[in-house]
């Protein structure tokens, strides 16, 4: 297995061990399809290595099943691999504005959040996949800047994936990995909804 090689060694005084197993925030932004899809494609490496898994989904429908949820619910409870916890804050689409409903949606984005800095604090998870949590930032909903102190305060070696379009410059600026899909083309383009197998 080919094995990826800094460009450049920091004089940080750290081991290579140590440096290389440094707990991680991630981000994926973008307009493009597939921030999502890639965060849950290390959430399954994560189950392989047993760690805990945390998914706190900020925007998408309780109502929703989305095939990612029942795929990693199965492997969670197999007892093969790491144990999997999902939440889901929201009502659904909440940038479409539905009378009434808004702040409960920031309640709701608020009181994940809370739990979110409890689980850190208690190290509950050793990988969270954060999805959808760039737009209760971008709409004033949660503090940035409690954001970024929570994640530079976390203990242990808990990694943090976090999704959405937007992302605010100072979390890009936190981040140790950052990845932005770009759109090319997309099916929608040319009046195609979202389809069995591919959107969920």
């Amino acid at each position: 297995m080919p094995q990826g090689k800094p460009e450049y060694v920091p004089e940080d005084g750290l081991t290579t061990r140590e440096r290389r197993n440094r707990p991680l925030v991630i981000v994926h932004t973008g307009p493009g399809k597939g921030k999502s899809t890639a965060a849950f494609g290390l959430a399954l490496r994560a189950w392989n290595q047993g760690w805990p898994i945390g998914v706190f989904q900020f925007v998408k429908s309780a109502k929703w099943r989305i095939g990612e949820e029942r795929a990693l619910r199965v492997l969670g409870d197999s007892g093969e691999g790491g144990p999997v916890t999902w939440n889901k804050m929201g009502e659904g689409w909440s940038w479409i504005q539905r009378p009434g409903t808004e702040a409960d949606h920031e309640a709701d984005a608020r009181e994940g959040w809370a739990q979110i800095k409890r689980d850190l604090a208690a190290e509950t998870y050793r990988f969270y996949v954060l999805d959808e949590f760039t737009y209760p930032m971008k709409w004033g909903w949660i503090d940035v800047d409690d954001v970024l102190t929570a994640l530079k305060d976390r203990p242990g070696a808990q990694h943090v994936v976090i999704t959405g379009r937007d992302a605010d410059p100072r979390l890009l600026e936190l981040a140790d990995l950052v990845t932005e899909m770009g759109k090319v083309k997309h099916p929608m383009d040319r009046g195609q909804k979202g389809q069995k197998g591919i959107e969920w």
